[in-house]
């Protein structure tokens, strides 16, 4: 139980103090989480529009005078060794030693690989809610901090974490999990862009780029690569098949086609339309007692049984993984296996020589998941790459775009960290 030890925490004076980079949507509702919490608080918080950041804090209900506002990590150390809270544009405040995790929430690969890579060396902990960078290099991110001593994760509450507890669950049992996976809340159009979802997005007072990534499929895709690299699974099809299903079908629709489901082979990652916000597991075992057992609770006909958790609270449940990181070491979910999976940039309409792709969820390109090996062997672009690539040749919409279409900045750090990860991988 984390209970009595953030309980303990507080009560001796101290905290968990969480640095965060990237005060959005979910910034925003870790920070007012954090702060209704015992032994854990928002520390230091960055975000690249100026003001932000203190506004994030106050909405939190941390006391204006509380708030320092510096770019500058020698007057931010200060403040936070006064007990003080830091509020400031420059991402290295969250870092500093009276920080014990940095938390990354930007949703860009790059800033994402950039701040993941300085805090580890730093030897804070990583709690990674920029699963685009994770998709990336979440495995080199990964040795680099088992080599540093510190946790890198991904976090409970979104569906990678959410869904992989559900799997620990049943592979800890010793059931056979068959199928692990996600509902989908957006009918799916790969050509959705922040015009096209502009109106919705004003109206659930959303940026239009993450609502994007979400209807183009992009998000659910990332989401599926991160799931799929952690637990050794593949995409059974490149972009899934992602059915219409319900509660009480996920069993039925995702089983081999041999016993009448829609699978080709098992062991994959799969969505759903119709089963929002939730995430499930399929699993199976061919011992009788226990399939006698599982019928007489009620958990249907088998030989395939699902467990489905109808929700995930995104941020709100970052704290939890906050917590085991720091006080017990432990790991929500992360990438310890060599990647099977990828998410490759796939153009979102025709694109012209001397274009540059923009930020996921625009106007640009895509994502579509597909099995590592497919995606090393027709050398497609990964998704976390594309954003500042130059075009270099015409490509048709719908068409996966390969290194060689594409002039990668050679600067980026994603770009240099995925080389050291691919020849880690050899």
């Amino acid at each position: 139980m984390l209970l009595p030890e953030l309980k303990k925490l507080e009560a001796e004076g101290r905290s968990i103090g969480v640095g965060l980079v990237g005060a959005g949507q979910m910034g925003e509702g870790l920070v007012a989480q954090m702060e209704q919490m015992y032994g854990m608080r928002a520390t230091a918080v960055a975000d690249i529009r100026p003001g932000r950041a203190r506004e994030v804090l106050e909405g939190g209900g941390v006391a204006t005078g509380d708030i320092v506002e510096t770019d500058d990590p020698d007057t931010a150390l200060s403040a936070l060794d006064a007990g003080r809270r830091v509020a400031s544009t420059n991402p290295a405040v969250t870092w500093a030693e009276a920080v014990d995790i940095t938390v990354e929430a930007t949703g860009i690969p790059e800033v994402g690989a950039h701040v993941a890579y300085e805090a580890i060396l730093a030897r804070r902990h990583v709690l990674q809610m920029n699963v685009e960078t994770d998709a990336t290099i979440g495995y080199l991110l990964r040795r680099m901090a088992n080599a540093a001593g510190v946790v890198y994760t991904l976090t409970a509450g979104d569906e990678p974490g959410t869904t992989m507890e559900l799997y620990d669950f049943a592979t800890s049992l010793g059931f056979e999990v068959v199928c692990a996976g996600k509902g989908k809340n957006n009918p799916l159009d790969r050509s959705g862009n922040p015009d096209t979802v502009a109106d919705r997005a004003a109206a659930e007072d959303m940026n239009p780029k993450m609502l994007a990534s979400f209807v183009d499929g992009t998000k659910t895709m990332v989401e599926m690569t991160s799931l799929a690299n952690a637990i050794g699974f593949v995409p059974d099809v490149p972009g899934m098949h992602g059915p219409e299903v319900t509660p009480k079908t996920i069993a039925d629709v995702y089983r081999p086609k041999t016993d009448g489901g829609i699978l080709e082979s098992t062991g994959v990652v799969e969505y759903g339309r119709g089963i929002a916000p939730g995430v499930f597991v399929v699993f199976t075992t061919d011992h009788p007692k226990l399939a006698k057992d599982l019928r007489y609770l009620s958990m249907g006909d088998g030989p395939y049984w699902a467990l489905y958790r109808p929700y995930h609270l995104t941020s709100l449940e970052t704290p939890i993984s906050i917590a085991r990181a720091v006080l017990k070491g432990e790991t929500t979910v992360a990438t310890d296996r060599p990647p099977t999976a990828e998410t490759v940039a796939v153009a979102k309409r025709d694109l012209k020589a001397g274009e540059t792709i923009d930020a996921l969820g625009g106007f640009t390109v895509y994502g579509m998941i597909e099995s590592a090996a497919d995606a090393r062997d027709a050398e497609h672009l990964p998704l976390g790459l594309a954003p500042g690539g130059v075009v270099t040749k015409d490509v048709e919409m719908g068409q996966t775009l390969t290194y060689a279409d594409v002039e990668l900045d050679d600067e980026s750090i994603i770009r240099q960290l995925r080389r050291l990860q691919d020849r880690d991988l050899g």
